[in-house]
């Protein structure tokens, strides 16, 4: 592997010796040579093509571990980490940020019912007693991985909503259709683990690190359209965020 790679070590130039391979296998990462999801040999073995020591070679891969390129995983070794959705703070649906930059997204719908707003999403929604909402639960894929798994409470008289639109379409793209024009957003973003539930359905283990997302978003009447939780896998997703000094 390290000959794939091009892998070489210099030991006359002052750059560590474990630092060249950081720099060797983060090149190998970036290029392509190494894709997503790659998985590499076992230390001793790439020590010893290298004639490195097994400590240097640890050395370098706890470092590319930390930096977030790769990540070991029980019973299957070390793997190039899956590249990150980075997604910009800003009022957008991951729909349309996914689309617009390439991907494919897919979604499928776990669940969907209009039925009367509990106190809570009445709440948030600011309807009166015995307003109805569409709530749904769906799983955002890309490139046939999960990537979201999203819980929506949608204000029913804005338009219609069904399973089909939802499965076909992102759904601020079904909002606006319907007329809205969004303004405004409050949102927290959080972390937390998966759970029993989570794990299966985003292909993750319970106990791994999940992104977390709650939001409701105003249009430019002042009403509140819809509120949502959504939770992401942290190896696969991260938001980014510019800030000024006021």
């Amino acid at each position: 592997m390290a000959n794939q790679l091009h892998l070489s070590i210099d030991r006359s130039s002052p750059v560590p010796l474990y630092h060249q391979v950081v720099q060797g296998i983060e090149a190998a990462i970036h290029t392509g040579l190494l894709e997503p999801g790659s998985r590499l040999e076992n230390e001793i073995d790439l020590a010893a093509q290298l004639n490195l020591s097994r400590p240097t070679m640890r050395k370098a891969m706890d470092e590319l571990v930390r930096s977030g390129l790769l990540v070991r995983k029980r019973g299957v070794g070390t793997q190039v980490v899956s590249s990150q959705v980075r997604r910009p703070l800003e009022l957008s649906s991951l729909y349309d940020d996914l689309a617009n930059n390439g991907s494919k997204p897919t979604t499928d719908v776990l669940t969907f019912a209009h039925v009367e707003a509990d106190d809570a999403t009445r709440k948030a929604l600011h309807l009166p007693a015995g307003a109805k909402v569409y709530h749904f639960t769906r799983l955002r894929k890309v490139g046939g991985k999960p990537l979201a798994l999203m819980e929506n409470w949608v204000r029913d008289d804005i338009t219609h909503i069904d399973e089909e639109l939802l499965g076909s379409q992102g759904l601020y793209g079904i909002l606006r259709g319907g007329g809205v024009n969004f303004r405004l957003a409050t949102q927290r973003i959080g972390a937390m683990v998966a759970n029993e539930y989570q794990a299966p359905l985003l292909e993750t283990e319970p106990g791994s690190a999940l992104v977390t997302m709650e939001r409701t978003a105003v249009d430019d009447t002042g009403r509140n359209v819809e509120t949502g939780h959504h939770v992401y896998r942290g190896d696969s997703y991260s938001f980014e965020m510019t800030l000024v000094q006021r």
